[in-house]
């Protein structure tokens, strides 16, 4: 089971996560954001580091020459897209990093196998998060998570997907054992943030920890 744990704003909160084997940490690049990443870990000390977990970059809607200069500044190994981010977008991205392109689900039955289509091939991840909220600071905040909302994981069992993809969207450590219940063929990991925080951006590595053994 891969674990990722998006919305870091520490160097040394990505040593520990290293040090606990959690396999991706994300980095949030956007300004609307209370997770954002910019001005608080030095890219240069990032990008000269040799971890063993995958440093995601996650971006809104953000302009191209900008996800490539933060790929190249922070040495990010994977990019993760929420926004209205076109194939094409991500075929060129993918030319750099491995990509992961979000879609928000409702509990409404989206045909999930259409939505996800015209992506299936520029693509290395899918991650399906909770959609519909907008927090009080705008669909940014919204679009990244850190809701506590969950959606309805049971709408993707009819969807073939055929491609590794995260679950997302208010899941904490109480939640561990429905996530191992939880069957799919392409079922790939999970993202974690909100409810492992002491504060926005600062994560609680016992519950990180908590988590991790008890998807074991």
């Amino acid at each position: 089971m891969n674990i990722k744990v998006c919305g870091i704003t520490q160097y040394k909160q990505l040593q520990q996560l290293d040090g606990l084997n959690i396999d991706f940490a994300g980095l949030i690049f956007h300004p609307g954001s209370p997770r954002n990443v910019d001005g608080k870990i030095n890219p240069t000390q990032l990008k000269d580091s040799d971890f063993d977990l995958k440093i995601t970059g996650v971006f809104l809607d953000a302009e191209m020459i900008d996800i490539l200069t933060a790929i190249d500044d922070y040495g990010l190994d994977v990019v993760q897209l929420h926004g209205n981010e076109t194939p094409e977008m991500c075929e060129d991205l993918s030319e750099e990093v491995e990509v992961i392109k979000v879609f928000s689900l409702g509990d409404d039955e989206a045909d999930i196998d259409a939505m996800i289509a015209p992506y299936d091939a520029v693509c290395d991840y899918y991650l399906f998060d909770t959609g519909g909220y907008i927090s009080p600071l705008g669909r940014g905040e919204g679009a990244f998570g850190g809701t506590g909302q969950q959606f309805d994981w049971a709408i993707l069992s009819k969807a073939k997907i055929e491609k590794p993809f995260f679950l997302s969207g208010g899941i904490g450590v109480e939640d561990a054992a429905r996530v191992k219940t939880f069957k799919h063929l392409d079922f790939f990991g999970v993202d974690v943030n909100s409810r492992f925080e002491k504060e926005p951006g600062v994560k609680d590595m016992s519950k990180v920890l908590q988590f991790k053994m008890a998807l074991k």
